[in-house]
């Protein structure tokens, strides 16, 4: 029997152990996951803004380069514009030399031939000033489009330049928010942990707590009679142990990690209907809330703290006989984040 009893303690101190690594690293890796889902909410809220900005730079590029495209098109219209009065203008040109070759051809012809020849280069002269004031006007124009084609290349050049520099920020700010997120799931895991080592060694290996996951489960008769709320006087001296490495943790932890300590009630699948509690529902949320109640008197402070009530709707085992019964009425403490 010595013997017997000698095994049973091995098996006792060896199992919280594994339980304990095995439990941190799920802590670790399910905090993990939770801090990184919150991180990317954050940075999909700063994604948001620089979206919105990026927007607002697509726009306007898009804008110029609608303009930008309708200078173009001006800018060839005009070029045509500019070809054609320069073949008007050669052929006026040639003409005049026609009429000033027949003039001399026809120097000693009738004065009424000469007034008439006159006339006639006079006319051309008129029309080929119209065309050199207009190939002027145009070639004006051509430069004014120019410049306005530089300034808009210049334009687009800079809103393109200013798309990179946000992408680049984006980027940046991304890289320091993951980084400062990991920094806090470290230091919330290692608080974490050591909460867990101090409940153990006030608590001790007792059938009735036990750690499931990232949690420390107390079967409801520690703290209840069958069907109520109120704390029995043994409850509350196990609650005072608890309190007291809270409060002590809490002191411990910096502030601005968003620790919380989540106290969950559950039931059996037992329905239970009396004049104070109309289902499991009520009585596991009654009992959550009164373990809070009595751990802010004992110094938690009310805003790391919660209560949630669950029924019998997340049973740790799910037959039906008085052992699953009792296994599935527990209040739970975790530690997590807000």
């Amino acid at each position: 029997m010595a013997l017997s009893r000698s095994h049973r303690r091995d098996e006792t101190n060896f199992w919280p152990g594994f339980v304990d690594a095995l439990s941190t690293m799920l802590i670790g890796i399910v905090f993990l996951l939770s801090v990184f889902v919150l991180g990317q909410f954050f940075l999909s809220q700063e994604l948001t803004g620089k979206d919105t900005a990026l927007e607002r730079l697509n726009r306007q590029i898009s804008e110029l380069t609608d303009l930008l495209a309708l200078e173009r098109s001006t800018n060839r219209q005009a070029q045509e514009n500019l070809a054609l009065l320069q073949s008007t203008l050669t052929r006026e040109q040639g003409e005049r030399g026609r009429i000033q070759g027949l003039l001399e051809q026809q120097n000693g012809n009738a004065p009424a031939q000469l007034a008439e020849a006159q006339k006639a280069i006079e006319t051309e002269r008129q029309l080929s000033a119209r065309a050199q004031a207009t190939v002027e006007l145009v070639n004006q124009q051509i430069v004014a489009m120019r410049r306005q084609l530089a300034a808009l290349e210049e334009a687009l050049g800079a809103s393109e330049a200013k798309d990179r520099e946000s992408q680049a920020r984006i980027s940046e700010l991304g890289s320091r928010l993951n980084v400062a997120l990991a920094q806090r799931v470290q230091e919330l895991a290692r608080y974490r942990s050591d909460f867990f080592g101090r409940l153990r060694q006030v608590l001790g290996t007792r059938p009735d707590i036990r750690v499931v996951g990232d949690r420390f489960v107390f079967q409801s008769e520690v703290f209840f009679d069958a069907s109520q709320a109120v704390l029995k006087p043994e409850g509350r001296g196990e609650l005072d142990k608890l309190g007291a490495i809270i409060a002590d943790l809490g002191r411990e932890m910096p502030p601005d990690i968003p620790w919380i300590l989540r106290v969950d009630g559950h039931t059996d699948n037992r329905p239970i209907r009396t004049a104070q509690f109309q289902s499991n529902w009520n009585l596991s949320t009654a009992r959550a809330v009164s373990v809070v109640e009595y751990l802010i008197t004992k110094g938690i402070p009310a805003d790391r703290i919660a209560a949630t009530g669950f029924g019998e709707f997340q049973p740790l085992d799910v037959a039906n006989n008085d052992e699953a019964y009792r296994r599935n009425r527990r209040i739970e403490f975790k530690i997590t984040e807000r």
